[in-house]
C-alpha cells in the first residue's frame, strides 16, 4: 500500500511539473496559462495529500508493531515459575529442545527433563512429584482413569535396525514378528548371511518397546538377548554386535546403522505421513488433568508448541506434527 502511494504521488508531482515546463516553453495565453496553473496547483495538493496519507499508514504500522512486540515482551514477562518433566528416553532430544528454546523466549521460567522411561514419567505425573509426564506411546486406559491426559504432541516413526556389515536389506512384518518372537534365529532365512541373529530391545516399561511390541501384537512374546534401558544403548549395542537388531527412535538415527525397510518400505517422515509405514507412535505429554487446569508456566509451553515457532522446533529434531 505505502508502495502504491509513494507511485502515485511521485506520477502526480512529475505531471504538475511537467505541465508548468510545457506552459512555460510554449507560451500559452493568459486564460490558458491561468488554467492550467490551477490543474497543476491542484494535481500538487493532491500529491502532497498522498505523501501525508503514507507517512501516516506508515507511522500506524510502525506502532502497531511497536504495541506487539510490548505485548509479546510483556506476555512473557508476566510468565514465571519450574517445569518439571520426566519420562521417556525416546524424547530426551524433544525435551531438550523444547526446554531450552522455551526458556530462551520466557526468560522467568525454568523448565528441567529427567529421562526415566514412559511408565515412571506417567507414575510421575500422576503423583504429582513432576508436571508432565512424556511417554513415547499411547496412554493405557487404566493411566487415564486415574486421571492422566493424553496431549500428543508429534508423531515418532520406530526404525528397525542392524550393524553396519548386515547384507539383509528388507523385512516383512512376518519376518519382523518371527525375528522377535524367536521363531526365526539366522540372518540366512530372510535374506542375508548366515549368520546368528542377536535380538536387542528396550526394558520392560520403555515406551518404545511397548509402542514396537503392541504394533507387531507381540506383547510379552519377545525373546530378547539384551534388554536396554535407553535409546542410545540399543543404538550402541546394535552397532557394535555383528547380527545385531534393535529398534529405535526415528529421529535418533545416523550412520551407525542401517535402517531396514519394512514390507519394502522405508521408515521416512513421508511414508509415515502417508500411512505406508506402519511402525509409528505418539510423542505425549501426559498432564494431570486437562492444560486449562495447569500452572500459567505449564499452560504457556503448550501454546508454545502449539505455535509456528513451537512447530518448526518439532520439525527440527526430525518429528512429525499431528494432525
Amino acid at each position: 500500500m505505502k508502495r502504491k502511494a509513494v507511485t502515485k504521488m511521485m506520477a502526480l508531482m512529475g505531471a504538475a511539473v511537467l505541465m508548468m515546463g510545457t506552459l512555460a516553453g510554449c507560451g500559452g495565453t493568459d486564460s490558458t496559462t491561468q488554467s492550467s496553473s490551477q490543474e497543476a496547483g491542484e494535481m500538487a495538493e493532491i500529491a502532497a495529500d498522498t505523501t501525508d496519507t503514507a507517512a501516516e499508514t506508515d507511522a500506524a504500522e510502525t506502532d502497531a508493531s511497536a504495541e506487539a512486540d510490548t505485548a509479546a515482551d510483556a506476555d512473557a514477562q508476566a510468565v514465571s515459575g519450574t517445569i518439571t518433566m520426566a519420562g521417556s528416553t525416546s524424547m530426551e532430544k524433544l525435551a531438550n529442545a523444547v526446554a531450552e528454546s522455551f526458556m530462551e523466549k520466557y526468560p522467568d521460567v525454568t523448565v528441567t527433563a529427567e529421562f526415566t522411561g514412559s511408565s515412571a514419567g506417567v507414575e510421575a505425573v500422576l503423583n504429582g512429584s513432576v508436571d508432565i509426564g512424556n511417554s513415547s506411546r499411547n496412554l493405557k486406559d487404566e493411566e487415564k482413569a486415574s486421571g492422566a491426559v493424553e496431549n500428543i504432541v508429534a508423531i515418532d516413526g520406530i526404525a528397525v535396525v542392524t550393524d553396519k556389515e548386515n547384507t539383509a536389506a528388507d523385512l516383512t512384518t512376518e519376518d519382523l514378528i518371527s525375528i522377535y518372537t524367536g521363531e526365526i534365529k539366522n540372518w540366512s532365512e530372510v535374506g542375508g548371511s548366515d549368520e546368528a541373529i542377536v535380538v536387542v530391545g528396550r526394558e520392560a516399561g520403555s515406551g518404545t518397546r511397548g509402542a514396537f511390541e503392541e504394533l507387531l501384537g507381540i506383547e510379552d512374546a519377545c525373546a530378547y538377548a539384551n534388554e536396554l534401558d535407553s535409546t542410545g544403548a540399543v543404538m550402541a549395542k546394535v552397532a557394535s554386535t555383528p547380527g545385531a537388531i534393535g529398534y529405535v527412535s526415528l529421529d535418533v538415527l545416523d550412520d551407525t546403522v542401517i535402517a531396514l525397510s519394512i514390507d519394502g518400505v522405508d521408515a521416512t517422515e513421508e511414508n509415515i505421513k502417508g500411512g505406508t509405514y506402519a511402525l509409528c507412535r505418539p510423542f505425549v505429554m501426559a498432564t494431570n488433568g486437562e492444560i486449562s487446569a495447569q500452572s500459567d508456566a505449564v499452560q504457556a509451553l503448550f501454546a508454545y508448541l502449539q505455535s509456528d515457532e513451537g512447530k518448526d522446533l518439532i520439525k527440527t529434531v526430525g518429528l512429525i506434527i499431528p494432525d
